[in-house]
């Protein structure tokens, strides 16, 4: 996912992406732990998505408390 997409979303929009990709993480690590999982690359984007998603939303929680 882009990060241009994330900050397209609202506050509440945002957080429900979050909350999604958290549920997707641990599918992902699920299914490689139970060697599920064919293409392990798919743990690294879960990640990096995850993360995207959450900076996005303590920028804009951020911005909201200053103002």
């Amino acid at each position: 996912m882009k990060a241009e997409e994330l900050k397209s979303l609202g506050v509440e929009d945002l957080a429900a992406k979050v909350k999604t990709l958290e549920e997707d993480l641990f599918r992902v690590r699920f299914q490689h732990a139970t060697a599920q999982l064919s293409d392990t690359s798919k743990i690294g984007k879960a990640k990096r998505d995850l993360a995207r998603a959450k900076t996005i939303l303590a920028e804009r929680q951020r911005d909201a408390a200053a103002s």
